[in-house]
């Protein structure tokens, strides 16, 4: 409750008690008591090393994309940090939240205010009529003191969910920029496959033609045609389906730029342009200052124990202090003269009663909300160790999976061309071609998925890490 001071001059003695009651005691009250507990970080446990063979180094810089050395994809990346709809949605909550943080810091401060009044009055008695002016300018202000530490505690709160609010822009920021890798690169690979499958197709076609003509005059028979002719089919069926996938890949990218779809052409470039970065992650003991999702998730946690303080100071009194003081004159060139100022103070104190189990309640769900973000703090620390493990687990797969391809892509084009010579030769039937011809169109298009794997797996390790952020 805040006690209103008159407009009225407190009688000298009584000022004067109060002054010295108020020197005496302010300093006192000024020592806030805080009656929450102090923050702890929670114990999480951490893995000495990584399971995949690694050798420590420096983690990834800031601007890892620039190590697959493609100038489209950094174009893309520099045209999602400025246009992407939903970073500029957490820029705008980082806005919010500082704005938050200032409403809740207000209270530390006192409240002033200002206020006058101007009064013209006409009177009359035995003398005649008289008119004069009266004039009463005056300040006013009031303070809660923070004797338990409940504005302190709401004010921290706040600032640490403002924090995470950075901590959260990172996140989505990552999330966007892998999001424009993985997808430029799945839109190269289909087209890639899309230029196998063409390219697949017409070699087929011209063995069918060849086929045709070798059936004509009874070299092959009717049967070798058909198979052929199935082949065709089939690869044909399947160029239909990349292009779609093509185009809705074009269509995430351009999202993902923030860019109407008609306005994002695909530039010229194909997977094998692309450079595979080497990764170093470092030791597991870095992750929980390399991870912005780690980080915001603590930062959550520090404003629910925050929040714990202001809940448990609503049980305790709270105490208010008022003054206000100007000037009152019935002329203005005398309005501050100091015989005519005015003044007073005032204080007050409530003092919680009977809430019916509210403020109870507020404690308990204070509490029980830091418990959850307790375990989803944890939960984000052992999530995080697990995300890198398994990216390192599918790089080294991956990078495995794609040289182990290649090789058989060799393979089958070693084997294709044996099949043919054989063929001019006469020493081998149609059927073999076909079979090695078939194997051949197969192992590029599980080329062109393995490469693409690898740089996707690159992609998930460089997210897993934080993209090279790192908390200041």
């Amino acid at each position: 409750m805040t006690i209103l001071s008159s407009a009225s001059p407190i009688r000298p003695a009584r000022l004067g008690a109060f002054r010295r009651w108020f020197a005496v005691s302010l300093p006192v009250l000024l020592v806030a008591c805080s009656v929450g507990p102090d923050y702890q970080k929670p114990e999480t446990p951490t893995p000495t090393d990584w399971l995949s063979k690694t050798t420590p180094a420096d983690w990834p810089s800031t601007d890892w994309w620039r190590g697959f050395n493609s100038p489209i994809l950094d174009s893309y990346i520099d045209q999602a940090k400025q246009a992407n709809f939903d970073l500029a949605a957490a820029m705008a909550r980082v806005h919010e939240a500082d704005a938050q943080a200032e409403i809740a810091g207000a209270p530390l401060f006192p409240s002033v205010g200002a206020n006058a009044s101007v009064t013209h009055e006409r009177t009359s008695d035995a003398s005649g009529l008289k008119t004069f002016t009266s004039y009463a300018p005056g300040l006013s202000a009031s303070y809660e003191l923070d004797f338990w530490g409940k504005n302190r505690a709401a004010a921290e709160a706040a600032q640490q969910t403002a924090i995470a609010s950075r901590f959260d822009q990172v996140t989505v920021e990552l999330t966007v920029l892998t999001g424009t890798a993985n997808t430029y690169f799945q839109a190269l690979a289909f087209r890639d496959r899309l230029a196998v499958a063409e390219e697949n197709l017409s070699s087929a076609q011209i063995t069918l033609k060849g086929l045709e003509l070798q059936e004509q005059t009874g070299i092959a028979n009717a049967l070798d045609v058909a198979q052929q002719q199935t082949t065709v089919s089939t690869l044909n069926a399947a160029i239909p389906p990349l292009r779609q996938q093509l185009q809705q890949n074009i269509d995430a990218l351009a999202i993902l730029l923030g860019q109407p779809t008609q306005s994002v052409a695909l530039a010229p470039g194909v997977l094998r342009d692309l450079a595979f970065p080497t990764v170093t992650p470092g030791l597991p003991s870095e992750m929980l200052a390399r991870r912005p999702d780690v980080a915001e998730a603590e930062a959550q946690l520090k404003s629910a124990n925050a929040n714990i303080t202001v809940a448990r100071a609503a049980f305790f009194p709270s105490i208010d202090l008022t003054a206000s003081g100007g000037f009152a004159s019935t002329a203005l060139a005398s309005a501050f003269n100091p015989a005519n100022g005015i003044f007073a103070f005032g204080a007050g104190l409530t003092q919680p009663i009977f809430e019916g189990g509210q403020l109870e309640g507020q404690l308990e769900n204070s509490k029980a909300r830091y418990d959850e973000l307790v375990a989803d703090y944890k939960k984000s620390v052992i999530s995080a160790f697990s995300n890198v493990q398994d990216a390192l687990t599918s790089v080294q797969q991956t990078t495995d999976q794609l040289s182990r391809q290649e090789a058989a892509e060799a393979a089958a084009q070693r084997a294709y061309s044996i099949a043919q010579s054989q063929l001019q030769a006469g020493t081998i039937n149609i059927l073999t071609v076909l079979n090695t011809e078939t194997a051949l169109f197969t192992a590029r298009d599980a080329t062109v998925q393995a490469r693409l794997a690898r740089l996707q797996a690159l992609v998930s390790l460089f997210n897993a890490l934080g993209g090279g952020w790192q908390q200041s």
